[in-house]
């Protein structure tokens, strides 16, 4: 891998013709080293976050030896490069295959459900293995996070005291609980909210949990986002867990992905045609972008470009991507120079989570070169940048437009 000071050192050296992922170790190490000597617990990183092979280093080397994986392909990759993490595997329904893989190829022990049916499946497969651990994930209400998790997995409130009966039943190792607030948790209390839930599940049931796992949800900073400090979901959750009945040994879990990575990569990208305030870039909604495209996140973009850096003003722009999709548009606004030309590179930030994973080959693109830059990420929830980042002003000259066809007129509503 390449190493350069700055993205423009990188563009000042050569015009790449792919779009790059300029990642940041650092940012990564640093951010696993925060929750495994902060978090009162055992920290699982997501790796559905980023399944990037110089972060699981990275994460080892900030002291995050555990993995939350959810197929055999990422169990594959943790064990070809962390061969000692240990490993759950928290997807709460999996084939039968994958979990005779899981548990007889990799050693696997730790599973994850949320119905009678996958407990069943588990221990058919298995032989009713008594090594078992059990991890029972329930659906909670937590509002607070920009994307909710709520609906695809988790069992509910009233059928959980039944679950956690038979999974208490059915092994002679670990029996917990597990729970998902949302992805980017914008409120700390959610995760306290979410274990009283837990704690009376767990007091209808008449268990006692040896787990309890708070899942993800832990954020970071976008433009128009900026998080309450980690201490302060730290806080929450200890709060929460004190009051939970659970015995002096159970132990503490959590799964973050966006909070360890977010940082840890930004991508460069091309302007390949301007059309007014529409930017076409050599990526897009089917490569790093798809939370820019689906979830209409903002991410803070920079204009980088060789030489003497624009003094003109910023305004709102719309991206669009290589493919022939019309759905591969991501509407912004974009805060840039309104002097951004065809040819120019734009570096966009905070795209270490959900950016290089999401990635497809649609149309022949999706190509990307991987760099190592050494400056600072654009926002930060560990002190290497600032933990608020500007949006677009609302003013008329930073409203996104389109240009409209010659001789179409315009309807009066």
């Amino acid at each position: 891998m390449h190493t350069y000071h700055s993205p423009l050192d990188l563009v000042r050296e050569r015009s790449p013709e792919r779009p790059v992922a300029l990642v940041r170790p650092g940012a990564v190490e640093l951010a696993a080293r925060w929750f495994s000597q902060n978090f009162k617990g055992d920290v699982f990183y997501a790796v559905k976050a980023n399944p990037s092979p110089w972060v699981i280093r990275e994460l080892q080397r900030g002291g995050v030896r555990r993995f939350d994986v959810a197929s055999i392909p990422e169990i594959e990759l943790v064990r070809a490069h962390a061969p000692d993490a240990r490993m759950a595997f928290m997807h709460p329904v999996k084939s039968r295959q994958a979990i005779a893989s899981a548990y007889s190829d990799y050693g696997v022990r730790t599973f994850a459900i949320d119905s009678e049916a996958e407990l069943a499946k588990i221990l058919d497969v298995t032989g009713g293995a008594s090594d078992l651990e059990l991890i029972v994930r329930l659906a909670v209400e937590a509002p607070g996070a920009a994307y909710a998790l709520a609906g695809k997995f988790g069992v509910s409130t009233a059928d959980a005291p039944d679950l956690l009966l038979a999974a208490r039943r059915s092994t002679q190792e670990i029996m917990g609980v597990s729970f998902h607030v949302g992805s980017q948790c914008m409120r700390p209390s959610a995760f306290q909210a979410a274990m009283a839930q837990a704690s009376r599940a767990l007091v209808r049931a008449g268990v006692l949990a040896d787990v309890v796992d708070v899942g993800g949800g832990f954020p970071s900073v976008y433009p128009g986002m900026a998080p309450p400090d980690l201490d302060e979901y730290l806080a929450a959750i200890d709060r929460g867990f004190s009051d939970m009945m659970v015995h002096e040994t159970t132990e503490l879990w959590c799964e973050p992905g966006r909070a360890l990575v977010a940082e840890g990569t930004s991508l460069l990208t091309r302007v390949e045609l301007r059309k007014g305030d529409a930017l076409y870039l050599n990526d897009g909604a089917y490569g790093s972008l798809f939370d820019a495209a689906h979830a209409k996140w903002p991410f803070p973009a920079k204009l980088i470009r060789p030489g003497e850096p624009s003094s003109a003003p910023l305004r709102g722009f719309q991206f669009y991507g290589p493919t022939c999709d019309s759905l591969d548009h991501m509407p912004g606004p974009f805060r840039l120079p309104e002097d951004v030309q065809e040819g120019d590179f734009i570096e966009i930030g905070m795209l270490g989570a959900y950016g290089v994973a999401m990635t497809t080959r649609f149309n022949g693109f999706g190509d990307l070169e991987t760099v190592e830059v050494g400056d600072a990420p654009m926002g930060s929830m560990y002190g290497l940048a600032p933990r608020s980042i500007p949006t677009v002003k609302p003013e008329a000259d930073s409203v996104v437009r389109l240009p409209r066809s010659k001789g179409r007129r315009r309807r009066r509503r």
